[in-house]
């Protein structure tokens, strides 16, 4: 089988900033790590290499820096690692990013084989929009199977996977032809430990790296800045609500009366409302 597992390199959520003006994620001096869904993805297609055979191809859009990020993904026992990078790419919405991606995944599909899933995790951590994934099978007229929390079965034979896809309303089976795009949930494996032979073989790996007329893009204008819709309007942090937290005193008091009747003295046309409701009128 050949996979290709499609990861972000993202600023560490805990030391985030937002630029003031622009509203844009800065980047600059923040540490960076494999974005969290995505690694769940890469287990998840490292698990069907081990049994099926084949290899796992990890393709990512950044700057030269997320080469980072692609060795670390060699470590874990990823086969080969593509960067695509390109001052052209620079300012991506999902709209254009899933442009460049699929662009480039046609180029791996050329290049080194077509794949036969390819993963993503179901969204990142700094843009959380969960577009990426559908938008790249969308482009690529690829079967797709999102919020995925667990690979019960594929049959490279007759060409099948079925998974299980966590919904509102608990959980769907789901079983669908190969090639497709997976979309991997978090806490749904149990993400490996490098072996210290593909730590050797990542630290002297050769990544591919395309520009976007190495990848095959024939039209700049949609990507960048120049082919995203979405405009950040403000970021901004929630601010800090006014009104403190009360501590209630159970005592030897019944905990579900006591906390009605303390709801009731801060919302005193509660209790008429509810009454009203009860009786319809």
């Amino acid at each position: 089988m050949h996979i290709v597992v499609c990861i972000k390199q993202v600023p560490d959520s805990a030391q985030i900033r937002v630029h003031p003006v622009t509203n844009t994620i800065m980047r600059q001096g923040v540490p960076t790590i494999i974005n969290p869904y995505d690694l769940f993805a890469l287990e998840a297609a490292l698990q069907l290499r081990d049994k099926f055979g084949g290899e796992v191809t990890v393709l990512t859009m950044g700057p030269p820096s997320a080469e980072d990020s692609l060795r670390r993904a060699l470590t874990y026992g990823a086969d080969r690692a593509v960067l695509l990078t390109d001052r052209f790419f620079a300012g991506a919405d999902t709209l254009a990013t899933t442009y460049a991606l699929a662009t480039a995944i046609r180029k791996i599909s050329e290049t080194f084989g077509a794949p036969d899933i390819v993963f993503t995790g179901k969204q990142t951590i700094d843009g959380d929009t969960a577009q990426v994934g559908p938008g790249i099978a969308k482009r690529l007229g690829l079967l797709q199977l999102t919020y995925v929390a667990k690979i019960n079965e594929v049959d490279p034979v007759a060409r099948t996977i079925e998974a299980e896809r966590r919904s509102e309303g608990g959980v769907q089976v789901l079983k669908t032809k190969l090639p497709c795009l997976v979309t991997m949930l978090e806490a749904t494996n149990e993400i490996r430990r490098g072996a210290m032979a593909d730590a050797l073989r990542a630290a002297r790996a050769q990544i591919v790296t395309w520009s976007a007329k190495d990848a095959g893009v024939e039209d700049i204008s949609k990507c960048g800045l120049k082919g995203s819709p979405t405009i950040v309007k403000r970021v901004f942090a929630p601010s800090a609500r006014a009104e403190k937290a009360t501590i209630v005193d159970f005592a030897n008091r019944p905990p579900a009366e006591t906390l009605i009747e303390e709801l009731f003295k801060r919302q005193p046309k509660l209790e008429a409302e509810l009454i009203s409701s009860a009786h319809g009128f």
